[in-house]
């Protein structure tokens, strides 16, 4: 495995970890929303969470990627 290959895998890796924090904190905010009846509050979480799957998403790629790589 090449530094490139640790690389992708790292930052696919550091990708999916930061996009599930940010899913949950999206949850936590939009559950707060409904408990306030805040509208804000729920569409700002739900944006969030969304946020996170996708950078859970770009990480699994990433990752991908590198496995189809290392395989060629």
């Amino acid at each position: 495995m090449t530094d490139r290959d640790k690389d992708m895998h790292q930052k696919g890796t550091e990708n999916r970890v930061e996009g599930a924090g940010k899913e949950l904190e999206g949850k936590a905010r939009h559950a707060k929303g409904d408990l306030t009846d805040d509208k804000s509050e729920q569409l700002k979480g739900k944006a969030q969470e969304l946020q996170g799957k996708a950078k859970q998403s770009f990480g699994n790629a990433q990752q991908d990627m590198d496995r189809k790589g290392r395989d060629s």
